[in-house]
C-alpha cells in the first residue's frame, strides 16, 4: 500500500475519537463537525480495508480488528508526537495535556488539595485526571500516565516503582470490644474478615503474614466482600471487622486510636505503588513533572 497524507490524518482523526471517547469530542479536539470526522474514519477503514470502531448512539468502542490497527500505529504516532515534542522543547518544558489516570483512594489520599500547586508550577499546562478502580489499556484510552498500587501486569508499559508500603491488619475499639483481640494471626480464622476483591482474579486477596523469611498464610472469612479501599476502610472503622490496609495514609487514625494495629511483630509485608507509562524512549516532560510532583507528596 503507497503512503499518502490521507491515511495519517485518518489515523490521527481516529486516535482523536479513541482519546475523546466520541465523534462530537473528536471534532472539537481537531476544529470539525461530527459528520467531518464520520467521514474521516469512514475513508480510513475503506482505506485498511476493515472496520475500526463499533457505533452505537451512546459510545463508540474500537473493533478486535481496530484494536490491532491502533496497537500497531499508535507507536509511530507516538514517534511523530515525541518529534515534535523534542523540537518544540516540550521534551524539557511541561507543557500541552496531560491525561492521568489513578487509583481512586490514591488521588483522595495524597493528591486532593494539591493540583492546583502543580498546575501553578506549570503555566502551561492542563491536567485531565480520572479516578478508575481498574487499569485500562492506555494507549486505547489515550491515558499518558496512570498509577496503581500491586505489581503491574506484563505489558508494553514503562514501569516505575514509587514507593512500598506496610500491609496492616487493623481492627476498630468497637469491633475489639466485642469479639476480643486475636493475638497471633492464626486466630483470624475465628473472626470477621472484611476481604477486598483482587480486580484481576475477581476473587478475594489471600491474606498473608510476613515477618523476616517467615511467610504465614491464613485462610480467613468475611460476609462482606468490596472492592473499593475507601468503602473498606470505612466499614472497619465502624466495626465491622477485621481488615487489611495500606500504611500510606491511615497513621492519623492509628494515633487517635481510632485502629488498633493488631500485629506489629509481623511488619514484613509489603505492597507497591508503580507510574506507568506507554512505552517511549523518552517520556515527555510533563510526564516527568507529574512523577516527581507525586514523589514530592509522598515524602
Amino acid at each position: 500500500m503507497a503512503f499518502d497524507g490521507r491515511l495519517l490524518a485518518g489515523v490521527s482523526v481516529l486516535s482523536a475519537v479513541i482519546e475523546g471517547g466520541s465523534f462530537v469530542r473528536a471534532g472539537l479536539a481537531l476544529g470539525l463537525s461530527p459528520s467531518g470526522v464520520s467521514r474521516a474514519i469512514a475513508r480510513l477503514e475503506g482505506r485498511v480495508g476493515i472496520r475500526l470502531l463499533d457505533r452505537t448512539t451512546r459510545s463508540v468502542t474500537l473493533t478486535d480488528e481496530g484494536r490491532r490497527f491502533y496497537e500497531e500505529v499508535s507507536p509511530l504516532l507516538a514517534g511523530i508526537e515525541e518529534a515534535a515534542t523534542v523540537a518544540s522543547g516540550s521534551s524539557v518544558i511541561a507543557r500541552g495535556r496531560l491525561r492521568v489516570d489513578i487509583d481512586p483512594f490514591f488521588a483522595r489520599l495524597m493528591l486532593a488539595g494539591h493540583l492546583g500547586e502543580f498546575l501553578e508550577r506549570h503555566p502551561e499546562l492542563s491536567l485531565e485526571l480520572t479516578t478508575r478502580e481498574h487499569l485500562g489499556d492506555l494507549v486505547a484510552d489515550g491515558i499518558d500516565l496512570t498509577m496503581r498500587f500491586g505489581e503491574p501486569q506484563p505489558s508494553s508499559s514503562i514501569a516505575r516503582k514509587l514507593i512500598e508500603t506496610r500491609i496492616l491488619t487493623v481492627a476498630a475499639p468497637s469491633y475489639l470490644s466485642r469479639h476480643g483481640r486475636p493475638k497471633h494471626p492464626s486466630d483470624l480464622t475465628a473472626h470477621a474478615c472484611i476481604q477486598f476483591r483482587d480486580p484481576v482474579t475477581q476473587q478475594p486477596f489471600a491474606w498473608e503474614f510476613h515477618r523476616g523469611r517467615e511467610v504465614l498464610p491464613v485462610k480467613t472469612t468475611g460476609r462482606l466482600l468490596v472492592a473499593d479501599v475507601g468503602t473498606m476502610l470505612g466499614e472497619c472503622l465502624a466495626g465491622a471487622g477485621v481488615a487489611q490496609v495500606m500504611a500510606l495514609g491511615v497513621q492519623d487514625l492509628l494515633d487517635e486510636g481510632r485502629l488498633v494495629e493488631l500485629f506489629p511483630d509481623w511488619p514484613g509485608e509489603l505492597f507497591p505503588l508503580y507510574a506507568l507509562h506507554p512505552s517511549r524512549h523518552h517520556p515527555p516532560a510533563k510526564v516527568r513533572a507529574f512523577i516527581e510532583f507525586v514523589l514530592q507528596a509522598l515524602r
